[in-house]
């Protein structure tokens, strides 16, 4: 709605207001979705078809995701996969993510807005700095460069304590404050955490043909790199077990990224309409005081829950987040409340940690 005046030096503006030499206005910039990079597609992807439906039901509520299997399993290739499903960024969110990286000095050159979401990637030798922001000047870190996108944390144990530890506060509050001597500044940082992991440090513990050399106090040791906490702030832990031989000779057309973004807009069609005007952009930022509003539960689905949370030792916050991923099931289904089946789905996601972590 702004007229824009490109104006190159004091001379030429001095020549528009005397009218002696008129500036034309800048044409206005309008995004086109057809002029996006392609993005790698799920069509690529042979076999996993649990790990590709867990996926779908993330990028539908933007919910975080751990991916545990043994090595050349798939895990990273379907990481990377997950932004071709996301919905296309609101107007608002393209200006945001655009704010965000010219602030870090990190906006391509000739780009005037960000249109596709981010995809951050950190080596697992990153700082935890680096990760939340820092520097003498506060600049953003990879957590704020991911705003509206995907944080994907590969090889998950091998990030220092002290670095996954930085991602607990902002993973809840969707803001990442860094105080310094010059100020301090507060950057917002609403992303989906992907992270990706080895069962052991040899890889194959529970693989199907290879085994596991690994010592038990080795396994426990790696896994108690990632706390509880940290564990209990994703919402879906996915197992990704080894492509067998069937899946990757078959020649038949795998499901195209294109044919489930079309699901994953249609439940997030319901979840604007739902959260309209709320400033909610889906069903992972339901604060407390709307839980049980929104997630409204059939008496089946109500049982269930009682008897996975009794039954698994569920935390407050598991509990909670089960709840919301329950509530994307449903909204997937395009069901009004959340059903017996939506809610043992969501279950069956939240029962690794007790597989791995519990040794």
């Amino acid at each position: 709605g702004l007229s824009v005046y490109p104006v190159p030096d004091v001379f030429t503006l001095i020549d528009h207001l005397r009218g002696t030499k008129p500036i034309l206005p800048a044409a206005p910039y309008h995004s086109d979705p057809k002029n996006q990079p392609p993005l790698p597609d799920f069509a690529d992807v042979k076999g996993q078809a649990q790990a590709k439906r867990a996926l779908e039901i993330a990028a539908s509520g933007g919910h975080n995701v751990l991916l545990i299997g043994s090595p050349g399993s798939g895990k990273s290739m379907l990481a990377k996969r997950l932004p071709s499903i996301l919905p296309q960024m609101r107007f608002e969110e393209m200006i945001e993510t655009t704010e965000i990286h010219s602030v870090a000095g990190l906006l391509p050159s000739n780009t005037a807005l960000i249109e596709t979401r981010p995809f951050r990637s950190p080596h697992h030798t990153i700082s935890g700095p680096g990760l939340s922001g820092g520097g003498s000047i506060p600049r953003p870190g990879e957590i704020s460069l991911a705003h509206n996108g995907v944080l994907f944390l590969d090889e998950l144990p091998e990030f220092s304590r002290s670095s996954m530890e930085t991602l607990r506060q902002p993973l809840e509050d969707g803001v990442v404050t860094v105080s310094r001597v010059n100020g301090t500044v507060s950057f917002p940082c609403k992303f989906m955490l992907v992270a990706a992991m080895n069962p052991c440090p040899c890889g194959y513990y529970g693989h199907p043909t290879r085994p596991c050399t690994c010592s038990e106090t080795a396994v426990a040791r790696y896994l108690g790199r990632v706390s509880g906490p940290l564990l209990d702030r994703i919402d879906l832990h996915i197992e990704v077990p080894p492509v067998d031989f069937r899946d990757l000779s078959n020649t038949a057309k795998e499901e195209s990224s294109a044919s489930i973004k079309a699901r994953v807009d249609a439940a997030r069609d319901i979840q604007n309409k739902r959260f309209a005007n709320t400033g909610i952009t889906c069903n992972a930022q339901i604060p407390p005081e709307m839980l049980h509003e929104v997630c409204r539960t059939a008496p089946a689905a109500d049982a269930l829950l009682k008897n996975a949370f009794e039954k698994f030792g569920l935390s407050a916050r598991a509990y909670d987040r089960v709840l919301k991923v329950s509530r994307t099931i449903a909204d997937l289904d395009n069901s009004r409340d959340i059903e017996a089946r939506h809610a043992a789905e969501a279950v069956r996601y939240r029962t690794l940690d007790r597989k791995y972590w519990t040794r």
